[in-house]
């Protein structure tokens, strides 16, 4: 499938369809908004404030060009009125915690948003009779991890080690529960599609986040300050936003037309893109060299240094094969094109220039194959 005739068929799907997103203030969330509003979706977004200062959300000024809705995913009152009032068609679940050091810190808030957010939002899905197809978006860290070299499958068991990775895991069991007991024709007069999507590491422009490596670095260029790396060997299957974006307007698109494409799904680069984060770091300060030249920005001292925090993965890739054979689509850019995109955003936001001009400079660069 091209990207340019994929993105005709996602246009002519998605235009004036009621779409609803959870988790829209956010990195990813904020990129969905931006490719489903560059194909004329209706959109609607629940969620908390910007989870980050600055956030991406704001330099792109959604707020005035979507409906953005105020919300907590723990609050299932005022969530249910928003789907009564809305009507969404679409869902597209990406409200979360989703840092793995902050769910050491706040486990019970971890689960309470990870877990009883996704009833919620199930139940709000059961109660709500103008829902067709949604997309549960968890993580690549659900499988129980034995650190083993080949990618996990779909079919391997869950069970994540630390609270974020194990909440997203008992989210993926509650998916299945609410298909299982209600989401199937033989049980009432309704079918609704809904498939969980596992998603790699994701890096692209305008992630303010902490704990993740490429920001830290950008807030290395603007503060002037050196970097120290912790956990350098870990490896990632690292891939831009955009990919894991797409593919799940892939997978509800699909599954809206033919309910045969429920299920799960790992969305993730080939092995050639599972790399360390030290190498990630290297790629980052050799795409870095040039704008850092053009424009005089600072090029920051990198420190390599195991920081003896809490346990996370040292080795975790994905087997993205099935989704790649079930709708002909493999990640478009790779990891050294992605964060090639990352340190040009940077660049540009860094120079003044309209932050979602950039953006939707990077979504025609998707699709064109640039």
């Amino acid at each position: 499938m091209g990207n340019k005739n994929l993105e005709a068929e996602l246009k002519s799907f998605y235009k004036g369809r009621k779409v609803l997103i959870t988790g829209h203030t956010g990195f990813k969330g904020t990129w969905m908004c931006e490719v489903l509003s560059s194909f004329g979706a209706d959109i609607t977004g629940y969620a908390l404030k910007p989870p980050t200062s600055p956030s991406l959300f704001e330099l792109c000024g959604l707020k005035e060009r979507i409906r953005s809705v105020e919300g907590d995913i723990r609050d299932f009152n005022h969530l249910k009125d928003v789907f009564t009032e809305t009507r969404p068609e679409i869902v597209i679940h990406m409200a979360a915690q989703p840092i793995v050091r902050e769910s050491y810190k706040e486990p019970v808030y971890t689960y309470d948003v990870n877990v009883m957010g996704t009833v919620n939002l199930m139940e709000c899905i059961r109660l709500t009779d103008s829902v067709k197809s949604a997309v549960n978006v968890t993580t690549d860290k659900v499988y129980h991890n034995f650190e083993r070299n080949e990618g996990y499958r779909e079919e391997d068991v869950l069970g994540g080690f630390d609270p974020y990775s194990n909440s997203k895991s008992c989210s993926e069991l509650v998916t299945q529960c609410y298909k299982d007991s209600f989401f199937r024709a033989c049980r009432d007069e309704r079918f609704v599609t809904v498939s969980t999507c596992r998603a790699g590491n994701v890096i692209g422009g305008g992630d303010f986040a902490s704990d993740r490596i490429l920001p830290d670095i950008v807030r290395a260029i603007q503060s002037g300050k050196s970097l120290i790396i912790r956990n350098p060997n870990s490896v990632r299957p690292y891939q831009h936003v955009l990919d894991p974006v797409v593919a799940y307007l892939i997978v509800a698109m699909k599954q809206y037309e033919n309910g045969a494409y429920e299920g799960a799904y790992n969305i993730g680069p080939s092995d050639a893109d599972c790399v360390t984060t030290g190498e990630l770091t290297g790629i980052f300060m050799d795409a870095w060299k040039e704008p850092a030249e053009k424009y005089q920005l600072v090029v920051p001292e990198i420190l390599i240094r195991q920081d003896g925090g809490p346990h996370e993965a040292g080795l975790l890739k994905l087997d993205s094969s099935k989704f790649e054979r079930t709708f002909h689509k493999s990640n478009t850019w790779n990891v050294k094109d992605a964060v090639w995109k990352t340190a040009e955003w940077t660049a540009a936001y860094l120079m003044g220039e309209i932050v979602s001009d950039i953006v939707g400079k990077q979504v025609g660069d998707y699709f064109s194959g640039k």
